[in-house]
């Protein structure tokens, strides 16, 4: 691995883990919050720590179809018990006799386990013999019982603030019988393209012109982001149409998105209205693809600018925008999953940047990870990042590497998947 002990390579450039930091401390979390049904608060962010209004389980239960019977009651001369079966328990129908000395009742998974019963066999481990029932010995009392509050119990805290909705959490809310929710308010984005050269999908390219695609990127970016998006359109390079865009986003969203026009010293509209307009830092990172980078404020709204290719703009949401978005919502910030995998193929960089190279993580037939990069890594190379599932970290003075070096991957979340 060819690696530059020169750190000013490119001294003008920030390291990406320096600059997060610096970008979210130019926002603060939304503090309004709402009440939602529970079928309605997937992906929301909650705004208040829950506990539990019930033990879980709410009663004793049998974990298995079985028999449910007095351990006492076990003769502890042979290894098997014959016991007279006096009734059933079924999920929703308890057994509503009485527990008595060397009986048992026929009980299915998830059936109450009445009271003086306190162990239950598996019904493979039993015999019927008329209205006997021959149990093999379970090796403990209380064996395949799932006792009342197990899990929790009333008063515990099952879920914190700032921890996204997700499938599992829905199912926990409906077992402790929660319908409805308090969540912080969604995320308002607004997003437009400028550009002449910008086509809509399906109408004819004319020389000169390219299709509109960053746009579309940026509402599956958005959608998994979990935010209301609000799609402006193509901008027409003209100075007023492109003041009134930005003036009206700030209108009517927490932050508005644009990719293309940051880049400092770029014949653009764009830079020269958003310094008019607004209140904006360009950043020049350390980051590859995507060292162009705007944040700031225009009115009351958030600012980011995405390069204007489409790989760069796609890896600086999810490196840049992504946390900013998740700090605006109140989630709680969570380090991305980090790997290490062995290369399968020799990686070409130039020492000066971090580079994010798209990757296919697998496992060889050993069960070992390893890491291919999806052929060339250029920033306008859209078909790269539908081919990978991964990125491969290469750090900011590393140089070329070969096949068979351990490297950093960071497999994607579901933003980009």
């Amino acid at each position: 691995m060819s690696v530059t002990a020169d750190p000013c390579s490119q001294p003008s450039l920030m390291h990406p883990d320096q600059a997060i930091p610096l970008l979210l401390e130019q926002v603060s979390p939304v503090s309004d919050t709402e009440v939602v049904l529970l079928p309605h608060a997937l992906g929301r962010v909650l705004a208040e720590d829950l506990a539990s209004c019930i033990d879980l389980p709410p009663f004793n239960n049998s974990s298995m179809d079985g028999y449910a019977f007095r351990f006492v009651d076990l003769n502890t001369q042979t290894n098997r018990t014959s016991l007279r079966l006096i009734g059933s328990s079924f999920a929703g129908h308890g057994f509503e006799g009485e527990a008595k000395p060397n009986t048992c009742i026929r009980i299915m998974t998830g059936a109450p386990v009445p009271a003086g019963y306190d162990t239950v066999q598996m019904q493979e481990e039993a015999e019927v013999e008329g209205e006997f029932i021959h149990i093999r010995h379970p090796k403990a009392q209380g064996a395949n019982v799932r006792c009342r509050g197990e899990e929790l119990t009333q008063g515990t805290k099952v879920l914190s603030a700032g921890i996204q909705i997700g499938a599992a959490e829905l199912g926990v809310l409906a077992t402790i019988g929660v319908s409805q929710v308090r969540v912080y308010r969604q995320l308002k984005v607004a997003f437009f393209s400028t550009g002449d050269e910008l086509r809509p999908v399906g109408s004819e390219l004319a020389p000169g012109q390219i299709y509109d695609s960053n746009r579309y990127s940026i509402q599956g970016l958005l959608s998994r982001a979990n935010v209301e998006w609000l799609d402006l359109g193509v901008i027409a390079d003209d100075p007023e149409a492109i003041r009134q865009a930005f003036r009206h986003a700030a209108s009517q969203a927490d932050m508005v998105l644009t990719s293309g026009g940051v880049s400092v010293g770029e014949a653009d509209f764009t830079k020269q209205i958003l310094d008019e307009e607004g209140k904006i830092t360009f950043w020049k990172l350390a980051i590859k693809p995507g060292k162009p980078f705007a944040m700031g404020k225009i009115g009351k709204a958030v600012f980011c600018g995405l390069p204007g290719n489409p790989v760069s703009s796609m890896v600086t949401f999810y490196k840049l925008v992504w946390p900013i978005l998740n700090k605006m919502q109140g989630l709680t910030p969570v380090a991305p999953l980090m790997l290490d995998a062995t290369l399968t193929t020799p990686v070409r960089k130039q020492p000066g940047r971090v580079e994010y190279q798209r990757g296919i993580l697998s496992r060889n037939a050993q069960g070992k990870l390893e890491v291919a990069i999806t052929g060339s890594q250029g920033s306008g190379m859209l078909t790269s990042m539908s081919l990978a599932n991964c990125f491969v970290l290469l750090e900011q003075f590393q140089g070329d590497t070969p096949a068979g070096t351990q490297v950093t991957v960071e497999p994607f979340n579901s933003v980009l998947c």
